[in-house]
C-alpha cells in the first residue's frame, strides 16, 4: 500500500474524460454539484455530452434512464445521500424495472463525508441498492480499482451503482492489479481471522493486518468490491480456512456489507460473524478522520478487537 493518496471522486472524473474520448455515446449528468463529484472535468472536455440537471435528482435519474433508451450510456452522478435516497423511487421504477443501462455514480458516501454531518452521511445506500433487482452495486477501495470499476460498467450492460467517497484514502493497488467483478480479492492467507473490507475500510484492514502480524496474529483481509452480486466462493473458502471472521464498513451494519455476507454464511455454512460498523444510528459532524475513529472504524478498532 503506497502513502499516496487520492478520493475515489477524483479518480472518478478523471477516468471519465478518457472514457469519452474512447465512446462518444458516453454522456454524464449531475445535480448543481459537478465540482464536487468531478464531473466538471469531464463538463470542461464534452460540454455537448453534460447536462447540468440543476437540484432535481429525480429528474435527472428520470432523464438518465430516457437517455439509455437511445443507446447513450448515461453516468448520472450526485451525493449518495440524494442519489440513493431522493432519487430511490426513479432508481427502482424508471431505472431498475426496465432494466436500462444506467450508471449510478455516487460521491460523499459514508460518514467520512465528515462536516456535513449526520443529513448528508448516507449510511443506507448498499442496503437500499442491493435489494433492487438487476441492480449490480460496487464499492472501490482505491484510485486504481476506481479507474478499473467506471471503464468497466461502461462495458457491462444494465444498472449499476458505484459508491464514492469524498475523503482522500491511500492507493492500495498497483495499475497491473487485476479485478473482475463480483470476485473478491484476498490480500494475505492468514489463517487466524479474516477480516471482509469494502471501500474506504479496505486501507484501514490492511494497516491492522500489518499491527496484528507483528503481535503474532496471521489474518487476511478480503476487499469486496462488489456488493452484489458477492463472491459467495471466496466468503465460503474464508469461513472454512480461517478462525474468525469480521466484516468492517462505513455504513450500517443494517443491510450492509455484514448483512450480505452473513445471508451467504447462514444459508451455506453456519459460522458466527462479528460486524463493525454503523450500529442503527446516525453519525455526527467533525472531520472524517476523526469521526472513523469515534465510530470505531479504524485500523486500531480492529486491533482492539484482538487484544479484548
Amino acid at each position: 500500500m503506497e502513502d499516496k493518496k487520492i478520493a475515489t471522486r477524483q479518480s472518478y472524473g478523471e477516468t471519465l474524460v478518457s472514457l469519452g474520448k474512447e465512446n462518444e455515446n458516453i454522456v454524464v449528468l449531475d445535480a448543481d454539484l459537478a465540482g464536487a463529484t468531478k464531473t466538471d472535468l469531464f463538463a470542461k472536455e464534452y460540454p455537448d455530452r453534460f447536462f447540468d440537471m440543476g437540484i432535481a435528482e429525480a429528474n435527472m435519474l428520470g432523464t438518465a434512464a430516457g437517455l439509455a433508451t437511445c443507446g447513450k450510456i448515461p453516468y448520472a452522478s450526485t451525493f449518495a445521500m440524494f442519489a440513493a435516497g431522493r432519487g430511490y423511487d426513479q432508481i427502482r421504477n424508471s431505472i431498475c424495472y426496465p432494466n436500462l443501462n444506467v450508471k449510478i455514480c455516487a460521491t460523499h458516501a459514508g460518514i467520512t463525508v465528515g462536516e456535513d454531518g449526520a443529513t448528508h452521511q448516507m449510511l443506507e445506500d448498499i442496503s437500499l441498492m442491493r435489494s433492487l433487482p438487476n441492480m449490480t452495486v460496487i464499492s472501490p477501495a482505491d484510485d486504481t480499482q476506481a479507474r478499473w470499476v467506471i471503464e468497466e460498467i461502461s462495458k457491462r450492460k444494465g444498472p449499476t451503482y458505484v459508491r464514492l467517497a469524498r475523503l482522500a484514502t491511500p492507493v492500495i493497488y498497483d495499475e497491473n492489479q487485476k479485478f473482475e467483478i463480483g470476485k473478491a480479492v484476498s490480500i494475505g492467507e492468514g489463517t487466524d481471522a479474516t477480516i471482509f473490507a469494502t471501500g474506504v475500510t479496505v486501507s484501514e484492514a490492511i494497516k491492522a493486518q500489518k499491527e496484528l502480524k507483528q503481535k503474532g496474529i496471521d489474518i487476511r483481509v478480503v476487499d469486496i468490491h462488489t456488493i452484489k452480486p458477492i463472491d459467495e466462493e471466496m466468503i465460503l473458502k474464508c469461513a472454512k480456512e480461517t478462525k474468525r471472521l469480521i466484516s468492517i464498513e462505513d455504513h450500517s451494519i443494517i443491510g450492509g456489507l455484514g448483512s450480505a455476507i452473513s445471508e451467504v454464511l447462514t444459508e451455506k455454512y453456519p459460522v458466527k460473524l462479528e460486524r463493525m460498523g454503523m450500529k442503527d444510528i446516525f453519525g455526527k459532524s467533525g472531520k472524517a478522520e476523526e469521526l472513523l475513529e469515534y465510530f470505531g472504524l479504524t485500523s486500531q478498532a480492529i486491533v482492539e478487537k484482538f487484544e479484548k
